[in-house]
């Protein structure tokens, strides 16, 4: 039967029955990972027929990349890169605005809050799923802060200093999510969750806005450091 065909009720529940199982996928791979997941499992969760699994994705590898792509869908779709900051703001105000975006989505408690996880994994165990997510979605979002990080340091979007600084900026917010349970043992006071991202978005900002107006000019490095034109004193709060 083609999907396409069908319309009123039966499209819905088909609609309904896919994204249920999704959903419950989504948090078996998260908790046990994609190789150790099976379909009998997420089935047994979205109380659906593994024959229902098959109609809809055809076997686990592509169920596993349609959770991936749906899960980002819903987090981007809440939490836009630049959340509501205009496209022609100042570079300072959009990179605070893609720091915390990027927080908010990992720190996430709702419904799709397992995709931080599954991400984790596939950092430590890539499937072939990794490279189509880096494609569809990865690289733009890495192309878009090399150009506000770019049009801050004044130099090239493709000049290592550029590079090296979107690395470090990512570092700083990927920290948080991944050693919170460590974190959480040393400080018990620090609340990681959604209620901090806006400090720690305006933290991290700050941070790396002061360490890119020190940075030296690669090739020039015993002149004195600059920013690259001029300097950046604008407040992030």
């Amino acid at each position: 039967m083609n999907l396409k065909s069908v319309s009123g009720p039966a499209a819905d529940s088909h609609d309904e029955t896919r994204r249920q199982i999704l959903e419950v996928a989504g948090g078996v791979f998260a908790e046990v990972g994609f190789r150790n997941a099976t379909i009998r499992e997420i089935c047994r969760r979205a109380d659906a027929n593994i024959a229902a699994v098959n109609y809809h994705f055809g076997d686990k590898e592509t169920l596993y990349v349609e959770v991936l792509r749906h899960s980002q869908q819903k987090a981007f779709a809440k939490y836009p890169p630049l959340l509501d900051v205009a496209a022609d703001a100042p570079p300072e105000e959009k990179l605070r605005a893609f720091i915390q975006s990027f927080l908010l989505r990992i720190f996430d408690g709702s419904s799709t809050a397992w995709f931080g996880k599954m991400m984790s994994r596939e950092m430590v165990e890539p499937t072939e799923a990794l490279d189509l997510l880096v494609k569809e979605r990865m690289r733009p979002m890495a192309d878009l802060l090399r150009g506000i990080v770019a049009e801050i340091l004044g130099c090239p979007a493709d000049a290592e200093n550029v590079r090296l600084c979107c690395f470090s900026i990512v570092s700083q917010c990927v920290f948080y999510h991944h050693c919170r349970t460590m974190i959480s043992r040393l400080f018990p006071e620090q609340h990681l969750d959604a209620s901090a991202v806006e400090q720690l978005a305006g933290h991290i900002a700050r941070f790396s806005l002061a360490a890119m107006e020190h940075l030296p000019d690669p090739e020039t490095p015993k002149a004195r450091p600059v920013l690259s034109g001029r300097k950046r004193h604008k407040k992030i709060k």
